[in-house]
């Protein structure tokens, strides 16, 4: 008999619908599950904190903390939705902005990107660059005031905002948070959502009391907790039964574990589900979640590397090929990386802070050697498998005869 070829035998099963999935969107992050489990106290405050808005006055800024896949960003959505539906009439314009911090580089975006949702949609109402940040938030607040506008800013990832604020941002995200002295009409609200607990230890003083007016601390979900969501998710993601009880279980303990995150659940099932998918197999197995998780973990290394400028790739290569070299050794492995690529080669200063700035990310790691007499010296060792280097760089013309 002969044996179907590959190609159609997928192309097939495709066409007749044999797939594992009923719905995949269920198991995308954006999705907004009707009710939200094991967040009712959460849910409760962040309603109380945005009640002032049905009562026609303004809500008190609030800043909401949690480590990542705790149900941040959801619960505030659907707060601010609710709020949307009974607003219709308009009587009491409300408008709510949502922007995340991390997809913005500047500030300057992030305060574009709450213009556009204003309706400043033209260049010329507001360029995308070239003003500066100050007239770019004295636009915004302009159109708050003419169209009474009560309006709820939601800043996600607002962890990576303290980052991109320079002395001249400083002074603009401190007048963010105390707009309403100056607005005569209409009203703003700053919602902040942050990752990242000590967050507020990096924020000026003065914005940091204006900004956290009240604040909502969400903790981590149990392992028990992210069963009973990924159970949820399942009966609306997948086919009746195509998911072993054991496979689900791995996959809470997996993310339980290491910090309670929902989100890092939610995204395993479905690239487990994928996997056994291709495999043509017809059920979501253990092996399938464990091979979600090295996949995971492997295309987050891959998008770290492929996201540096060429020289910080020549260094991690140089550190590859010198592994467990003192930085001027390292230094060296790149001066010859840069003459085979015919590269203009950069300062050992500017090198050195590069390396810093890289072991920060832990692809690298780096360990202080004393020499005696001859002071002390830091080595570097690359801390991720070689070969997922050479599989990432090789994208990179430049550095295709160097792999």
């Amino acid at each position: 008999m002969m044996t179907k070829d590959p190609i159609d035998k997928l192309l097939d099963d495709a066409a007749s619908g044999k797939s594992l999935f009923k719905n995949r969107e269920v198991l995308h992050f954006t999705f907004m599950p009707d009710i939200v489990l094991h967040r009712d106290d959460e849910q409760k405050k962040v309603t109380q904190s945005l009640i002032p808005l049905l009562k026609k006055s303004r809500p008190s800024n609030l800043l909401i903390y949690g480590k990542p896949g705790t149900g941040k960003t959801l619960v505030v959505k659907k707060v601010l939705n609710k709020i949307q539906e009974r607003v219709k009439d308009g009587s009491f314009p409300i408008q709510l902005l949502y922007a995340n911090a991390k997809e913005e580089t500047t500030l300057y975006g992030l305060l574009v990107k709450f213009g556009r949702q204003l309706g400043l949609v033209s260049q010329k109402e507001l360029p995308t660059t070239g003003l500066s940040i100050s007239e770019v938030f004295n636009r915004l607040m302009t159109v708050i005031e003419k169209n009474t506008l009560n309006t709820v800013f939601v800043v996600d990832e607002i962890d990576y905002l303290a980052e991109l604020v320079s002395k001249t941002g400083k002074d603009v995200f401190y007048s963010l948070t105390r707009a309403n002295e100056r607005l005569k009409k209409g009203s703003l609200t700053l919602i902040g959502i942050s990752n990242d607990l000590t967050f507020k230890e990096r924020l000026d003083p003065r914005v940091l009391s204006s900004l956290s007016e009240e604040e909502i601390v969400f903790t981590n979900y149990t392992v028990n907790q992210i069963k009973e969501i990924l159970t949820e998710r399942i009966k609306q993601a997948f086919i009746p039964n195509v998911l072993d009880p054991a496979a689900l279980n791995l996959c809470a303990a997996m993310s339980g574990q290491e910090h309670g995150d929902a989100r890092r659940a939610i995204d395993l099932l479905r690239v487990a589900g994928e996997i056994a998918e291709r495999e043509q197999a017809d059920m979501v197995r253990e092996d399938h979640i464990r091979g979600a998780s090295l996949k995971m973990e492997e295309d987050k290394e891959t998008t770290a590397l492929n996201s540096y400028p060429l020289h910080e790739k020549l260094l991690i290569l140089a550190v590859m090929k010198a592994n467990g070299s003192t930085t001027g050794e390292i230094y060296q492995s790149y001066k010859n990386l840069c003459k085979t690529t015919r590269q203009k080669e950069l300062t050992q200063r500017r090198v050195t802070q590069m390396l810093s700035e890289i072991e920060m990310t832990g692809l690298i790691s780096g360990k202080i050697i004393h020499q005696g007499m001859h002071g002390r010296t830091k080595k570097f060792a690359l801390t991720l498998n070689p070969e997922t280097v050479k599989k990432a760089f090789k994208e990179d013309l430049v550095l295709e005869d160097l792999l």
